[in-house]
């Protein structure tokens, strides 16, 4: 494994508060998204100090909710922010090969993948991710409150992988949920 942490984990919560408290004001993001950071990025490699697994829902751009520019975060978007081998490999990369110490699952307020896991039973392939919900949630009907388990429990799936396990006990890594609220931009991690 490559070791590139520059911060700690602590570190990069501190910054993901941070940029969010600047996000709630702000009407654009101003963080740098030039030529010369994307050469950079070419030129040194990414070095991400938080890997963000979140919806796919368009109104969550984590790396506006956080303001940060080209390279600071890793995200990986799927409907339901729902945990699987794709995504836990995708992690693995992130934190042994690029470095990044914090791993944050954001869930969101309305989801929809939420709304359908609590009030529907959909078909297709929409089904493999209600069902992951649904075995997440249990009876829950609170949306706010199943969208919390589901956070807390991919992040638990993350916890227990054991390729993660073996970059946290090495490199220090740190798994926390969070929730986004889409009425006021507020993100709160579930400490």
């Amino acid at each position: 494994m490559i070791k590139h942490i520059t911060m700690t984990p602590t570190q990069a919560l501190e910054k993901l508060k941070a940029g969010n408290a600047k996000y709630i004001e702000a009407k654009f993001n101003t963080e740098d998204i030039s030529q010369a950071r994307r050469t950079a990025t070419i030129v040194n490699g990414q070095k991400p100090y938080a890997i963000i697994i979140t919806c796919s829902d368009s109104r969550v751009i984590p790396e506006n909710i956080f303001m940060t520019g080209i390279g600071e975060l890793f995200v990986i978007r799927i409907a339901g922010n729902v945990i699987d081998e794709h995504q836990l490999g995708s992690i693995e990369y992130a934190a042994s090969h690029l470095g990044a110490p914090l791993i944050v699952v954001m869930g969101h307020t309305h989801c929809g993948a939420v709304h359908a896991a609590i009030n529907h039973d959909p078909e297709g392939y929409i089904k493999f991710i209600t069902d992951k919900i649904k075995a997440a949630i249990g009876d829950e009907q609170d949306p706010y409150k199943a969208a919390c388990m589901n956070v807390k429990s991919c992040e638990a799936e993350i916890e227990a992988s054991l390729e993660i396990q073996e970059v946290e006990h090495q490199e220090g890594l740190r798994v926390i949920g969070a929730m986004y609220h889409l009425e006021n931009g507020i993100v709160d991690f579930l400490l």
